[in-house]
């Protein structure tokens, strides 16, 4: 990523974590990497003065608490926050997830591949599409 800015990661599998921990180190990628385990963590941690707003998220959709989608409505509510990009990475492909998520204001829908060789190469290519993009200013 193009930032120093930290990548926000909302996922509440350790395992599924870990995997884009591995990809990003494996891409290079030295942004750091914040980790939460459902929405209401990660808006917590987006609204807290003392963090840096992050210059990604990686959102998953099914998780407790508050799922992504419930996350998604609270975070393009809120103007602070609405303007950074959320790209979703989901083991769902229903189309209605896809729709949702969309309509919410998301910038990218990836469902989360088994293979860890794709894995890697889709952490490539979200990082030298975020790299090359021109983000809104914080």
């Amino acid at each position: 990523m193009k930032s120093i800015k930290p990548i926000l990661l909302v996922e509440d599998d350790e395992v599924d974590a870990m995997v884009v921990k591995r990809a990003l180190a494996e891409n290079k990628v030295l942004n750091p990497l914040d980790v939460c385990t459902d929405g209401e963590a990660a808006l917590a941690r987006l609204r807290d003065p003392a963090k840096s707003k992050p210059c990604i998220i990686l959102l998953d959709l099914n998780m407790p608490r508050m799922s992504g989608i419930e996350f998604l409505h609270e975070a393009k509510a809120d103007a602070r926050l609405r303007h950074i990009p959320v790209v979703v990475l989901t083991s769902s492909s229903e189309p209605r997830d896809r729709l949702a998520t969309y309509d919410l204001g998301i910038a990218g829908y990836m469902v989360k591949p088994v293979d860890y060789r794709h894995y890697v190469s889709m952490v490539s290519i979200i990082d030298r599409y975020w790299s090359e993009s021109e983000l809104p200013p914080n």
